[in-house]
């Protein structure tokens, strides 16, 4: 970041704020939101922040209020994405906002050494060695790899062990496998547009598998809890 940009970006924070101050704000109401999860949100076009000549990203208060709203409806009816966003369009026309432009495939995060990803998962080295065996962990390490790694201790919490989590592993790896059948020919082709029209195909499926999957995951808990 150029000296001009950080003193733009220093003089915004009393309007805007950073993805990572974004993130602390929420996390008094949700312990596991990551930031990854506030890109996600972004890359499916439910919420719009501002960027900088620079790329990074800065949010507003209406933006931290719709996180908030998005983030309920998830925790507390289950809802699909899908859902949300018409929930959100219903109620908010008095708010204008894009649809999000990061792509498929974006990497914005610099790589974490096996330390490093320990301190912030809260995990020991041999854990994560036993995480990277079962294939959830994949080194070189990134942002989501720190991620992932704090999901598992949760989960390890509760007595769940790395080689249990292999079958979540097993089951991304077959949805993508599906996925990819579909749109690899675009993804892999020299006509630009082309390709973009695979990205934009490769998004929309990703939304739907995993609207799928939460919807038969909700039907299931709801059984189980009467």
């Amino acid at each position: 970041m150029s000296t001009a940009e950080s003193l733009r970006l220093e003089g915004s924070r009393s309007r805007l704020l950073t993805i990572g101050a974004v993130c602390r704000r929420l996390k008094s109401e949700f312990p596991d939101v990551s930031i990854s999860k506030i890109r996600y949100l972004e890359g499916e076009g439910l919420v719009t922040p501002r960027r900088t000549q620079g790329g990074y990203r800065l949010f507003s208060e209406d933006d931290l209020e719709r996180l908030q709203t998005i983030l309920r409806l998830q925790r507390d009816e289950f809802l699909p994405l899908r859902v949300i966003r018409e929930e959100l369009a219903a109620g908010a026309a008095k708010a204008r906002r894009k649809r999000a432009t990061a792509t498929l495939g974006e990497h914005d995060e610099d790589g974490v050494d096996v330390d490093d990803l320990c301190e912030r998962a809260g995990v020991d080295p041999a854990r994560a060695r036993e995480l990277e065996q079962y294939g959830l962990l994949e080194p070189p390490y990134t942002e989501l790899d720190v991620e992932i790694a704090a999901v598992c201790e949760r989960l390890a919490r509760y007595g769940i062990a790395p080689r249990h989590l292999r079958a979540f592993r097993t089951a991304a790896d077959r949805e993508a496998g599906l996925l990819e059948a579909l749109v690899l020919p675009s993804l892999r082709s020299r006509n630009p547009e082309r390709r973009r029209a695979g990205l934009d195909d490769l998004r929309a499926l990703t939304e739907a598998a995993q609207e799928l999957s939460q919807l038969l995951l909700g039907r299931t808990v709801r059984r189980l809890a009467g």
